[in-house]
């Protein structure tokens, strides 16, 4: 059974590494083993305690509650040297001399590539929840919808049809005098995709949610408008949206007090129903950065099952959380099908879509999905678009050379 878990994001400097330490503090009182995940430097004052160093191995900050961080650097170097090992036949035929670990630097972009390892390790252990400090908004996103992204890439250049023919690499390797690299590619293919598929798995389980953190303002309001439509597009689920670092009433200090009045508009916004949170959670200002337990618990955020009704939490742990986007049988009234996809918080300048075979490629502001048509739209072209009260709805007209003589209804 997968745990409970927790991605935590939000603007950068909102605090997400306060609120996530807070949330799987909070996760302990239940008496849940919690494992906290952070690459943040900042995250040992915030707890008051050194993380572990890798997921594999977690050091105990309190009781109930573990904490370990993302060794991207030591993740890269690891690979990367597994990886020569693999292709050892292939470089010996090259005369290529072998990179020692010493002289490996990470190269950008390994920090997440890094974090789906740690996942990984973290959700075939044993615990009740898993609380992920994730990267600032715009790459956080992506980031959970990269198992998806990688493995289509692999289905795309190593087709699953094309791996039968590893029956006849022993007898082509004897031939040509050497062994040849692609089996152990696809082998390595194999391997990655299983580990991609478990880590999807987790991002897609009905009790995996998301928990947003800002600070409220003119700035967060822009920030998390577009992440509503991020979240639509990746089939994301928030279980709520945290108000960090509010300040109190302030009489007497101008400045203050206009500041103040600026954040309570904004949580009052974030709580309209047109916003659609599922919860809003105010954080007081401790006039100070939090530093250990003591700190967070005053912060009196709730547990992760405690956000409110909406939360993704009130799934079931291994169940896949159901699709949220539809297909509407228009054939009978106007010889349509469309299919409805809700993007809350998208604007019509921000969207593209572009048929491509069986795929459609949708861009919503700076975040892009790649999805499968159903079977029933394949047989179908794209005849229009249109986005309405915050559902976009994509016409498919039928076509006629490929579908049943007896029409779309027997299909």
């Amino acid at each position: 059974m997968s745990p409970r878990t927790v991605f935590v994001t939000g603007p950068g400097g909102a605090g997400r590494t306060t609120v996530a330490a807070a949330t799987a503090l909070a996760a302990t009182r239940r008496g849940d083993r919690t494992l906290l995940l952070t690459a943040d430097p900042a995250a040992e004052p915030v707890l008051g305690a050194a993380p572990g160093p890798d997921a594999a191995r977690p050091a105990r900050v309190t009781d109930g509650l573990w904490a370990a961080r993302v060794d991207s650097a030591g993740h890269f170097r690891t690979e990367l040297l597994a990886l020569q090992e693999r292709a050892a036949p292939a470089l010996d035929l090259l005369g290529a001399p072998r990179l020692r670990g010493e002289e490996l630097t990470e190269l950008p972009g390994s920090d997440a590539f890094a974090l789906l390892h740690a996942l990984r390790t973290a959700a075939d252990a044993d615990w009740d929840v898993l609380v992920v400090d994730l990267p600032p908004l715009p790459a956080a996103l992506p980031l959970l919808a990269l198992p998806e992204t990688l493995r289509r890439y692999l289905r795309r250049l190593l087709p699953p049809q094309r791996q039968a023919a590893r029956a006849l690499h022993p007898m082509m390797a004897q031939l040509a005098g050497v062994p040849l690299p692609s089996r152990w590619l696809y082998e390595t293919a194999g391997r990655k995709d299983a580990e991609l598929a478990a880590v999807q798995a987790l991002v897609e389980d009905a009790a995996t949610s998301l928990r947003l953190v800002a600070e409220p303002g003119r700035a967060a309001d822009e920030a998390l408008r577009t992440a509503r439509a991020g979240l639509a597009l990746y089939g994301l689920r928030a279980d709520a949206l945290v108000a960090n670092k509010v300040l109190p009433p302030a009489d007497g200090h101008p400045w203050l007090t206009a500041m103040g009045e600026r954040q309570r508009e904004s949580v009052a916004a974030w709580r309209e129903p047109a916003a659609a949170w599922p919860a809003v959670h105010e954080l007081p200002h401790l006039g100070r950065d939090p530093r250990g337990a003591g700190d967070l618990e005053a912060l009196g955020l709730p547990a992760p099952d405690e956000a409110g009704a909406g939360a993704a939490g009130a799934g079931t742990s291994g169940e896949t959380a159901a699709d949220p986007w539809w297909v509407e049988d228009r054939i009978a009234a106007d010889g349509l099908l469309v299919w409805c996809l809700p993007l809350p918080g998208a604007g019509k300048s921000e969207l593209n879509l572009v048929r491509r075979e069986h795929e459609l490629v949708l861009t919503v502001g700076p975040f892009r999905r790649i999805v499968p048509l159903a079977p029933a739209l394949r047989r179908c072209t794209v005849s229009g678009a249109a986005l309405t009260d915050g559902v976009l709805r994509i016409r498919f007209a039928p076509d006629p050379g490929l579908w049943p003589k007896d029409g779309p209804a027997g299909a």
